[in-house]
């Protein structure tokens, strides 16, 4: 798939390439592409936060001149093309991948938020996260897929913090010109435009391309003119209005994703829902074969959910999207496929077949699909608990809900420098004392980090001379530093590591320790806010300040300092809320050793070796227990083992857990593993079911056609 080829206005002829290279979201994780592009003007890409679009934008003529006389620059240029230009052209090293490629398979990969880059903030949290680094590991793996979401004009909310930690949301508009996105060719040289009903009116839904390496992913955008003002808002903000804005948002991600892929000459073979936002996606396979290929519903849906896989991201009925009936049928009417009734339809998506149950997004996935997977092996065991009275419909093999255990992109979330480093193969002993020696950078690196977020944020607030100094002078580049950063939901317990305050206190001075704390709280979570404000009171007490921090405006640039430089990464969720979780995933990958309890990703983790461990492996254990366990582990294991140190100074058997951590944890919780479980679990099945029910279609046609004698 390509872009509309446009010349940049700014830049030399031998210079053009650059254009195409700032809008390959391979910069964000190939520090070669980075360096090319800091090297033009090292304080602007600075200033541009790492923005290569915003750079060339911004970059002196007269150096853009120099730059295309410069033989090392140019070089350099070359190079990195030669390097992409060789890897876009090999094939996938897997035999399935170029089975599948022989075949022209494709896989469609949808989901309601992406983080790839925090230049592109169409991401909440570790959902978003989670799907962009699924799409980078398909482009490193050269698997064939494509990606497909909503470009949210107006992003996630940005956060600030008053005194003493109540949230305050923006939503500033996303400046297009300054994002490295563009739109896509059609074969017949047509507008990148699809029309969806939505309700009453038909909504134009404008294509846009995001380039992840050798994906495409496709980002649909309502905020066209011709639309009516309330049909343009449909794709301004995640998450964002009421359960009518939601449903409205559905339809486009579901019905006009298939529709955009189809403009695009990308019809897929297999489509993969990521969490029940794109449940819709189904339906209009199915209207799609009905109207085109004249199917009955029934063999209309088998053909459908052969070659759809669903993943589930949700422990808890109270994080499923759920519709009241009325709306449901207010909005969906219009594409029940023929030879349904409406009621027919909304059972679909109903678990009991109450026609008064609220409609539920994940049901509709899970009776639309023909494979479906938890995110580990203690959330599959969950799901299959929770979807209970749906059992006897998933006992199919290919069905039932298997576990594939999220991973996360090594490339993007480890520290070049570790990343550099012989670790996930068989350590050194040199590897050990190298390995804490760039820790000890990256740790002073985070405390700057943190220092001048906190300034900065100060100063926005109209805070005094003396209050911003005061704001850059906290933390310790030296001290233990524990970090707790993810999403602010009740179930997380942000504030569990304050049970008992006077026992946190005598830690914190007895011992350099020290605990930041950063994350957003869902605008309507009135509970999750609550928790922000506690931690920030905690922040501004006299006996607290500067080693309780709480950073504002989470986002993935401030993710990527906190786990390449603490030292701890502490999660205590309530045991099994925690369906995966991969923020200690990252952490790991770059040495730091996890505290958590054993929930989600961490339960099947080689903890012992790689870090500690929180209370007990039970379900709903008490706040108090698991509190009473956080201050012993921290008191007898944490602390002694960060502060015995050998005759050079080092803990050595605190370097022993990183080494283990970045070395297990990389290889057998990155994102790459994760995509080829999904390949051998999920879309080679997926393929072959679809085959194999075409075939059994043709046998049956045949079998009654009249010239033949046996039908």
């Amino acid at each position: 798939m390509r872009s509309i080829p446009l010349p940049h206005p700014r830049l030399p002829e031998n210079l053009q390439p650059l254009d195409l290279l700032s809008r390959d979201l391979r910069w964000t994780w190939r520090p070669s592409l980075r360096a090319l592009f800091s090297a033009l003007d090292p304080a602007l890409w600075e200033k541009t936060n790492g923005n290569p679009v915003a750079l060339l934008q911004a970059v002196p003529a007269e150096r853009l001149e120099a730059a295309s006389r410069d033989s090392v620059f140019l070089t350099s240029l070359s190079a990195v093309r030669s390097e992409l230009g060789i890897e876009d052209a090999a094939e996938p090293a897997h035999p399935a991948m170029r089975a599948m490629k022989s075949r022209g398979d494709r896989i469609a990969y949808f989901s309601a938020e992406f983080g790839l880059t925090e230049l592109l903030p169409v991401y909440a949290g570790g959902l978003g996260v989670l799907a962009g680094d699924h799409l980078k590991s398909a482009s490193d793996l050269r698997l064939p897929l494509v990606g497909v979401g909503l470009f949210y004009r107006h992003g996630y909310f940005r956060q600030s913090l008053s005194r003493p930690g109540g949230q305050k949301e923006s939503n500033p508009a996303i400046d297009i010109a300054e994002l490295p996105i563009s739109l896509p060719q059609t074969p017949k040289g047509a507008p990148p435009i699809v029309t969806v009903a939505v309700g009453e009116r038909d909504v134009r839904v404008l294509i846009r391309l995001v380039q992840v390496g050798r994906v495409p992913l496709l980002l649909l955008d309502t905020d066209l003119e011709e639309n009516h003002p309330d049909d343009r808002t449909i794709t301004a903000q995640l998450y964002g209005g009421d359960h009518e804005t939601r449903i409205r948002q559905e339809i486009v991600l579901g019905i006009g994703g298939l529709r955009a892929l189809d403009l695009l000459g990308c019809r897929p073979t297999i489509r993969h829902i990521n969490e029940g936002h794109a449940a819709f996606v189904g339906l209009e396979k199915m209207r799609q074969l009905i109207a085109e290929e004249g199917l009955t519903f029934a063999d209309a849906k088998e053909r459908a959910a052969a070659g759809t896989v669903f993943t589930t991201h949700t422990p808890v009925p109270a994080g499923i999207d759920r519709f009241a009936p009325e709306l449901v049928a207010r909005y969906i009417a219009g594409y029940v496929p023929e030879g349904l009734s409406l009621d027919e339809f909304m059972k679909l998506g109903q678990e009991s077949g109450d026609p008064h149950e609220a409609f539920s997004m994940a049901v509709l996935a899970l009776r639309l699909c023909g494979h479906a997977n938890a995110v580990s092996q203690l959330h599959a065991r969950v799901s299959r608990r929770l979807w209970l009275g749906l059992l006897p419909e998933l006992a199919d093999e290919d069905v039932k809900i298997r576990a594939i255990t999220n991973g996360v992109h090594r490339p993007t979330w480890t520290d070049p420098e570790i990343a550099a480093m012989p670790l996930l193969e068989e350590p050194d002993p040199a590897a050990g004392t190298r390995l804490w020696s760039v820790h000890e950078v990256l740790r002073s690196r985070l405390v700057d980090v943190c220092r001048a977020r906190l300034r900065s944020h100060a100063a926005a607030q109209g805070a005094s001379a003396e209050e911003i100094e005061r704001a850059g002078s906290v933390l310790d580049p030296g001290a233990l530093t524990i970090g707790f950063a993810r999403r602010f939901a009740t179930y997380k317990r942000a504030n569990l590591i304050f049970r008992d305050p006077e026992r946190l206190l005598r830690m914190l001075s007895s011992a350099r320790m020290q605990i930041l704390f950063a994350g957003k709280a869902h605008p309507q979570d009135e509970p999750g806010k609550e928790l922000l404000r506690i931690i920030g009171a905690y922040a501004h007490q006299p006996e607290f300040f500067g080693k309780i921090v709480l950073l504002p405006d989470y986002d993935m640039r401030l993710a990527r300092a906190l786990v390449a430089g603490c030292d701890v990464w502490l999660n205590n969720p309530v045991r099994p809320h925690e369906a995966s979780g991969t923020s200690g995933m990252k952490a790991a990958m770059n040495g730091v050793l996890n505290l958590s309890v054993l929930d989600g990703w961490w339960d099947e983790a080689p903890y012992e070796e790689t870090g500690f461990v929180i209370g007990p492996a039970t379900d709903y254990a008490p706040d108090e227990e698991v509190a009473a366990s956080l201050y012993d582990v921290l008191e007898t294991k944490v602390l002694p083992l960060f502060f015995q140190r050998d005759e050079s100074g080092r803990p050595a058997g605190w370097i022993e857990k990183m080494v283990q951590s970045a070395a297990r944890i990389g290889r057998e919780f990155s994102s790459d593993r994760m995509v080829l479980q999904y390949l051998e679990l999920c879309y080679v099945p997926a393929a072959e079911r679809r085959i194999s029910v075409l075939e059994g279609a043709r046998r049956a046609a045949y079998a009654l056609t009249p010239s033949n004698p046996r039908g």
